[in-house]
This record gives structure tokens, C-alpha cells and sequence, in this order.
């Protein structure tokens, strides 16, 4: 136990040597956890939305009020100079135009008035912006369009002698319209669990630069193994008492153990900053983290047996991670990648570990929910420790 305890120390003093590695240690994750959950959207996941109501009447009232229940949306109505300015800053990423020609009488003339959304280009939520603002303004249309069809077809049979009784039969027709269209059955019913949201940037965020920067310094175990081979320190380790298996044993215990420190520490981040429910089941949460942080370790040690140098594991370490990580849907939703490619991804212990991080924070997974999650990790760390022990043997007997 005392050579185990000796290596860990030795593995922490030489990764922490320089006061840089802080800076991917604690300081680089939550700065990127913080802008990726709260920077776009704000602490209640919902995306915001600047509206210029240049109509200030009764229709864009009643749109700005649609906006407000539209579920993702989290309109504010402000000036065109404040919208623009924020927009171009890239502060928001949207802001709707509600033109002064927005006016009953338009409407009921059957007239379009044109709309105008302002979006940042390349924008991953574009689209549902769009249909939540399409959603909330139809509402308001749609009995205006019913009450236009009324008045022509009453003008087809001359029931109009004056424009005054044209205007009256107007407005009780908007007035009908709009108290039938309230009494319209919801013809879809759509039940969620009250604590599992569909989709929550601050939990995506978490758990994706979490598992972004705790990967990439266990694939830098290799780096450590090629710098000992190299520099001769593992032949005259294993020249001493200290057999092969009490050495990985270090090497990798001593790397994982900072590993959960690291999670610890963006976990409680999480729950501190962004309020999310990470502690909802502690024992759960720390088998995920240990699984995820084994598989990523086994990993290192396999590749460490394959690379020449240190610097050629350094930049194959950061490479891996940062590929793993962006096919596992750690800076993007799974959701948002094509059937085929979310199947193939599931070679990659990222994707286990994501999905097992977002369903219990977002769907409240509990342990038996997540088992099929844990199992994989597991079996990534056993295969992979495994493979690089085999290899290490190999380079031995040659």
C-alpha cells in the first residue's frame, strides 16, 4: 500500500509541476460550463427573445401574451435600438419585429403582415423558435381569418345596406371568432413528468465539459507512461520490489483519484451555480463518475502502450478527447445527430457516459435505470486495461 500511496504522490507532484495545469484543472471547465448552460439561455434553460412591438395595440399585446406561454421562449419587449445593438453584440441570439401595419383592420381585410425574425446565423435552436413563434402568432390569426370569411360570405347575399353595419357585423365577428376558437378542445394531450424536462442546456453543459475535461488528462496517462519508459524511471521500477501490478495500480488510482476530484468539483459547480440536482442520489452519481473515470483511465493505459514519446501522447490525448467528446454529443445533443450517426457513436465510452449523466439529471434516472450505462463503462475499462496490459507484457518479452 505504501508503493501505491508513493506513486500517486509522485503522478500528482509531476502533473501539477506547473501552475498552468490549473488552468485545465478547474479554471477552463466551469468557464465553459457556465457560457454553454447559463450564457445563452439563462438559469431557466428557456431560450431569450427581444420583441419591438411597434404596433402597441391590441394584436401585438395579445401576441406578446401568446409569446410568454409558449413553452422554450422567454420574450422581452424592448426598442429597436436596444434589440439591435444586443443583437449584434451577440448577446441574444434572436429578436422578432412586430411592424406598426399589425392592425385589426388589416387583419380583418384579410391582409398578411409580414412578421420578421432576426436570428444569429447557425443557430442550433433556430427552428423551434421559429415554430413557437409560429404557434403563438396562428393562434391570434386564425380567428381573424375565420371572422374575414364570415364578412365575405355576408357581403355575397347583401346583408350589408350601410358601412356602419359592415363595421358592427366586423367586429361581432371577430368578437364570435375569437370566444369559439377559446372553446376549442385540445385535440392532443401531451403528459410529462413534472421533474424531467425535456431538454435542460445547464444539465447538457454539465455533464458534456465535464466529461470533455476529465477525459483528456486520463488519456494523458499515456503521456506518464511514455515519459517513464522513456526517461528509463518504469525499467528501474520494475527492477525494485514493485511488481507491474502494483505500479499501474498507482499510476491509474492516482489518476482517476484526481479525476473525481475534478467531477467533485464540477458537480458541486453544478449544483451551486446552475442548480442542478446532481446530489438527487449520491451513490448512483458516484458510480457513474468512477465508471466513466475507469473507462477513460483503461484507455489511457492502452494508448500509452502504442505512442513513442510524450509529446506525441500529449497531442493524441487532446485529439481523442476532443473527437470522443464531440461525437459522444458532449457540446452538441445527440438529438440533433442523424439515426445513423447516434447508433455508431455508441462505440465511444463519451456516449455511455453522457447518456448516463443526462438521463439522471434530466429524466431522473435511478440506479436501476442506469445499470446497462454502468455495465459498458465497466466493461470499456476491464477490455482496455486488459488490451494494455497484454500490450505491456508484449514490449517486455521483446
Amino acid at each position: 500500500m505504501r508503493q501505491i500511496l508513493a506513486i500517486v504522490r509522485k503522478d500528482i507532484l509531476l502533473r501539477f509541476a506547473s501552475p498552468s495545469e490549473w488552468l485545465f484543472f478547474i479554471l477552463l471547465p466551469v468557464l465553459f460550463t457556465f457560457i454553454l448552460g447559463m450564457g445563452k439561455y439563462g438559469s431557466d434553460g428557456k431560450v431569450s427573445l427581444l420583441v419591438v412591438d411597434e404596433a402597441q395595440n391590441e394584436v401585438s399585446a395579445r401576441i406578446v401574451e401568446a409569446l410568454k406561454e409558449a413553452p422554450g421562449l422567454r420574450p422581452e419587449v424592448v426598442s429597436r435600438a436596444v434589440a439591435e445593438e444586443r443583437f449584434l453584440a451577440r448577446k441574444v441570439a434572436f429578436w422578432l419585429y412586430l411592424p406598426p401595419d399589425l392592425t385589426v383592420e388589416r387583419l380583418m381585410r384579410g391582409e398578411k403582415v409580414r412578421l420578421l425574425l432576426y436570428q444569429q446565423p447557425n443557430n442550433l435552436r433556430a427552428l423551434a423558435v421559429q415554430r413557437a413563434i409560429q404557434a403563438a402568432v396562428g393562434g391570434e390569426s386564425l380567428p381573424f381569418e375565420a371572422a374575414h370569411a364570415a364578412v365575405t360570405l355576408a357581403e355575397q347575399y347583401g346583408a350589408f345596406k350601410t358601412e356602419a353595419e359592415r363595421q358592427q357585423y366586423v367586429i361581432e365577428a371577430s368578437h364570435l371568432a375569437r370566444s369559439l376558437w377559446a372553446q376549442v378542445p385540445d385535440r392532443l394531450e401531451v403528459i410529462r413528468p413534472s421533474s424531467a424536462p425535456v431538454y435542460d442546456p445547464r444539465a447538457q453543459a454539465s455533464a458534456g465539459q465535464l466529461i470533455t475535461w476529465v477525459f483528456i488528462p486520463l488519456f494523458g496517462i499515456s503521456a506518464l507512461l511514455a515519459y517513464e519508459r522513456n526517461t528509463g524511471t518504469l525499467s528501474r521500477v520494475m527492477t525494485t520490489p514493485t511488481s507491474q501490478a502494483v505500479f499501474l495500480v498507482g499510476t491509474i488510482g492516482g489518476q482517476v483519484l484526481m479525476a473525481l476530484i475534478q467531477m467533485g468539483l464540477l458537480v458541486g459547480f453544478g449544483v451551486l451555480v446552475l442548480k442542478l440536482s446532481w446530489m438527487r442520489d449520491p451513490l448512483t452519481l458516484i458510480l457513474l463518475l468512477l465508471t466513466s473515470a475507469l473507462a477513460a483511465g483503461a484507455i489511457g493505459v492502452f494508448m500509452g502502450t502504442w505512442v513513442k514519446n510524450e509529446a506525441q501522447a500529449n497531442n493524441l490525448s487532446i485529439l481523442m478527447g476532443m473527437v470522443m467528446a464531440l461525437l459522444g454529443g458532449c457540446w452538441y445533443p445527440l438529438e440533433l445527430f442523424p439515426a445513423s450517426v447516434k447508433t455508431v457513436v455508441h462505440v465511444l465510452p463519451t456516449t455511455w457516459a453522457l447518456e448516463g449523466m443526462v438521463n439522471y439529471l434530466m429524466r431522473g434516472g435511478t440506479l436501476q435505470d442506469l445499470l446497462p450505462h454502468l455495465v459498458v463503462l465497466t466493461g470499456f475499462a476491464v477490455v482496455f486495461l486488459a488490451l494494455g496490459i497484454w500490450r505491456m507484457k508484449q514490449a517486455q518479452e521483446t
